[in-house]
């Protein structure tokens, strides 16, 4: 039997080892050390703003940003229904509610034509998560924004690297938003981060951060804060990968060209569009499945490909739809139709560096021979006359 091949793998082929067994033997292992401030600095300046807050992971930066913002129980957060459910999570923590909008089917993020008609007076601010590493359309987002007086958070949580019309994500709203898990384009296994170019904010961050001790006056706490520190062994591991990220850029964006590549030629097959002003972050490569055209639902080609060794996932469930948020999204009479649609039709395959080509015409593979054998033919045209 073949390899089995996993949908995500880490790539630590550069300094992680080295900087690692060096913050060891340094004693810097908690969340004060070189490579802590060396990877805040070089994350800043990589995403074009004035500051980076490392913290231990992606959720805890979202809750983090909220936190900064002030944003208290009876207000309400506009967040797209498709994405992984610490979007909405973090609202909840704050003690608001998530009020779910649409996405679109150009760029499979926020809606903003869908957003104005969201808005009530107890809307406070719209989180736009770049999906699957495409930027969502932060121009038209920040316009309504403005203009209804509320703030935007970026969740890049999926989109380091990524770009919006020249521009690099991270500095395109008042904070963004970043996850360095396991299965990232660059990670230290659970890490993230806030930008901010807020001199005010970036300070309020660091305070909550760290437990809400005055920086001037230490092991005095003028405010409630918490423990959402990063520490300098997995800033260790970031330094590395941010040395690589050229490296690892390339490879995944080839991973990406070969998917296209090869399963274009499979009716019923679709892909991930790409707005013409977006340069995506190609953190894991996901395709629809067109049931009626394949010959069998997405999630029966993924347990054919399982059948053979071959792990994928699906794309999020619909937050509207899960039993925390469900009664209220119900209350709300929101429908959702794109984000229905796609959650019931993507799959992600496997992405990762070290997939090589035998792997990808492997996979690729499997699904042609899937639809052949799931799909009734039609008979050719001079069938009959014959």
């Amino acid at each position: 039997m073949s390899r089995k091949i996993p949908v995500a793998s880490t790539d630590l082929g550069g300094n992680e080892e080295r900087y690692v067994v060096d913050a060891i033997r340094s004693s810097w292992i908690s969340s004060t050390g070189p490579y802590l401030n060396r990877f805040e600095r070089e994350y800043a300046a990589l995403c074009g703003t004035s500051s980076a807050v490392a913290v231990c992971n992606g959720t805890v930066a979202l809750h983090l940003a909220l936190l900064a913002l002030d944003v208290r129980p009876g207000d309400e957060v506009l967040v797209p229904s498709l994405t992984y459910v610490a979007t909405a999570n973090a609202v909840r923590y704050v003690g608001a509610e998530p009020v779910f909008v649409d996405v679109d089917r150009d760029t499979w993020c926020i809606d903003p034509a869908q957003l104005e008609a969201s808005i009530t007076r107890r809307t406070r601010g719209v989180i736009a998560v770049h999906l699957l590493g495409h930027p969502a359309d932060m121009d038209r987002i920040n316009h309504i924004a403005a203009v209804n007086g509320l703030w935007v958070v970026e969740d890049a949580a999926e989109a380091p690297l990524a770009t919006y019309k020249g521009r690099i994500v991270g500095q395109l709203a008042r904070m963004a938003t970043f996850s360095f898990f396991g299965n990232k384009l660059l990670t230290c296994g659970e890490g993230g981060a806030v930008t901010v170019n807020d001199a005010q904010l970036d300070t309020r961050l660091r305070i909550l951060r760290g437990q809400g001790m005055d920086p001037q006056r230490r092991y005095y706490f003028p405010v409630t804060g918490y423990n959402f520190r990063l520490t300098n062994v997995a800033a260790a591991i970031l330094c590395a990968q941010l040395e690589r990220k050229d490296e690892i850029l390339a490879r995944r964006r080839a991973i990406f060209e070969r998917y296209r590549e090869l399963l274009s030629p499979i009716r019923g097959i679709g892909f991930q569009p790409t707005a013409e002003w977006a340069s995506i972050s190609p953190w894991m490569f996901a395709a629809t499945v067109d049931a009626e055209e394949f010959g069998c639902t997405r999630d029966e080609l993924a347990a054919a490909l399982a059948e053979q060794e071959i792990e994928t996932r699906p794309l999020f469930y619909p937050l509207h739809k899960l039993p925390p948020f469900r009664e209220e999204s119900q209350q709300r009479g929101e429908r959702l139709p794109v984000t229905d649609e796609l959650a019931a039709s993507a799959i992600m395959l496997p992405t990762y560096n070290l997939l090589t080509d035998v792997d990808l015409v492997r996979i690729t593979g499997v699904i042609a021979d899937v639809r052949k054998a799931r799909r009734k033919r039609p008979a050719p045209p001079n069938a009959a006359a014959a």
